[in-house]
């Protein structure tokens, strides 16, 4: 199906085939329809699907200027929240209405101007609750309430905030739920679908990775060796695009600043930094002026980066759905990636659950002679305790659960 077979206003379609969208994807082609009717929707789709169009354009659609905040879009993070209002925008080029930001880490009065003529918000629960407090946002005329990344917000603890915002919206309008993954807060969601919704339709929409153009691999590594591996397999793989990611803000600084030492253009994004900075992280990485982004988990959710390459595990995550999501990143649109994970002692317990997803197939591959470099650690003293062990996980060279 194609975006002018929609029931939608022409500037939107035009806008829409000026960025180079023709076809619906799969979480579009069910979506719109339903959000169409009116009906609520709880979806489930991974980040790269579309989605932000899928909810987008039939909002888009229905609100116009100058009638008061009609849609409140809330996010989990401030990067989500550029990156949704920087598509809204595109959407609604010829269409001339005002988008507005909410989050916190950047001055809130120019949010507070920008507000008085809002038809959009896009915001972060933190931050829009500072306004609500502060009596500087109405939501009465809010009609379409959208919640991304619903799972990453839960995960995140904001629920309760949620629930207060959701509080001030009017009850006659329409709800719309977004996750990458339901299972682990269906709970939650279900309760919430329950209390604030309306008989929500509920679909599914992920695109899987594609095993035959997604080279999965593993090293089993000594504690001490394992940046040096890292370094080693950058540059002999020689990525395009690449992400590695850690498990907390101390080590993405660490690892990005080491790589760094040691010739290879890499920058951390993690929660800690200002808002300037990620959004100009960012920026470099989407042009290709940067090749290698450190990131959490965290800082990562929600960025739709196209053309990853290569996806490194420095850190191993803590479940399959974790590590399924950083891989789903790289092989799209029928191009070929790697994901490389990098496993030492402490990352056995994490590995054996990622392993739990039986269809996963990681290839065990062999150490290969590298240099080793010197590694500078921020806490000298908690780098002189580690333990350095010489276990390695498993003895086969290909697993498959």
């Amino acid at each position: 199906m194609k975006f002018n077979e929609l029931n939608l206003d022409n500037n939107i379609v035009r806008a829409v085939n000026e960025l180079g969208l023709n076809e619906l994807t799969l979480i579009q082609e069910k979506s719109i329809p339903i959000i169409q009717s009116g009906r609520d929707l709880t979806a489930q789709s991974e980040t790269g699907s579309g989605k932000t169009a899928a909810f987008g354009l039939p909002i888009l659609n229905k609100v116009n200027h100058g009638r008061g905040i009609q849609c409140l879009v809330l996010v989990p993070t401030r990067e989500l929240s550029e990156q949704v209002a920087n598509d809204f925008n595109k959407f609604s080029k010829y269409k001339k209405l005002s988008i507005v930001k909410v989050y916190g880490g950047v001055s809130i009065n120019p949010q507070i101007s920008d507000l008085r003529t809002a038809d959009i918000v896009i915001a972060t629960p933190g931050r829009l609750l500072d306004h609500l407090n502060r009596r500087t946002i109405n939501l009465n005329k809010v009609k379409f309430l959208v919640l991304d990344e619903a799972d990453k917000m839960f995960e995140m603890g904001f629920i309760d905030d949620v629930k207060l915002i959701i509080e001030k919206i009017p009850r006659d309008r329409q709800t719309l739920l977004f996750s990458a993954t339901l299972s682990s807060l269906i709970k939650d969601l279900k309760n919430l679908a329950r209390k604030y919704m309306h008989n929500p339709e509920n679909i599914k929409a992920n695109v899987y990775v594609d095993k035959e153009l997604l080279s999965q691999e593993y090293y089993d590594i000594n504690t001490r060796d394992k940046f040096s591996l890292l370094l080693y397999l950058i540059k002999k793989e020689n990525p395009d695009l690449c992400m590695v990611f850690c498990g907390t803000r101390h080590n993405t600084d660490t690892i990005a600043r080491n790589l760094h030492k040691n010739e290879i253009e890499a920058t951390a994004i993690h929660g800690g930094h200002s808002q300037n900075r990620r959004n100009l992280i960012m920026e470099k990485f989407h042009s290709g002026k940067l090749h290698v982004l450190v990131a959490t988990d965290v800082a990562a959710r929600g960025l739709d980066i196209k053309n990853v390459t290569h996806i490194f595990n420095y850190d191993i995550p803590k479940t399959s759905k974790e590590y399924i999501h950083r891989i789903g990143r790289t092989a799209r649109a029928g191009k070929s990636g790697k994901a490389i994970s990098i496993l030492c002692e402490h990352d056995y317990d994490n590995f054996r659950k990622v392993l739990e997803d039986h269809s996963l197939k990681i290839t065990k591959k062999e150490i290969p002679d590298f240099p080793r470099v010197q590694f500078f650690a921020r806490n000298r003293e908690n780098d002189r305790k580690r333990h350095f062990g010489q276990r390695r996980f498993g003895n086969s060279r290909h697993y498959s659960r």
